[in-house]
């Protein structure tokens, strides 16, 4: 998923760390809004920094699913309260992440 270039070490490092975060977040260690926040964050960063545009489809498509998932995941798995808070967490990480991702694919697609 990560570009080959040197300049994506910060989007790979903030895909990494997202995704730690977001378990850490889901099982109620980090509770703070600002939190929350930092993952999207983190999101906005894996977004602009570590998908490439030959990567853009499939992450669009697995960001798509993934969100979807998780949205109707998390009520129908409100009843596990650290399962609901991973995927409120993944939710804002890959939320954002995904609106950059295909916004940079929509402009790709008009320049032709």
């Amino acid at each position: 998923m990560a570009k080959k270039q040197s300049g994506n070490l910060i989007g790979g490092w903030a895909f990494l760390v997202g995704l730690v975060l977001a378990v850490i977040f889901g099982l109620g260690l980090l509770t703070a809004p600002v939190w929350l926040t930092v993952l999207v964050i983190i999101g906005l960063i894996i977004g602009l920094l570590n998908i490439a545009a030959e990567e853009a489809n499939p992450f669009l498509v697995s960001g798509a699913v993934l969100i979807i998932a998780a949205a109707l995941g998390k009520d129908t798995l409100s009843v596990i309260p650290i399962v609901e808070g991973i995927l409120n967490a993944l939710l804002a990480i890959f939320v954002p992440a995904t609106v950059i991702v295909a916004i940079k694919n929509v402009f790709s697609l008009a320049r032709g």
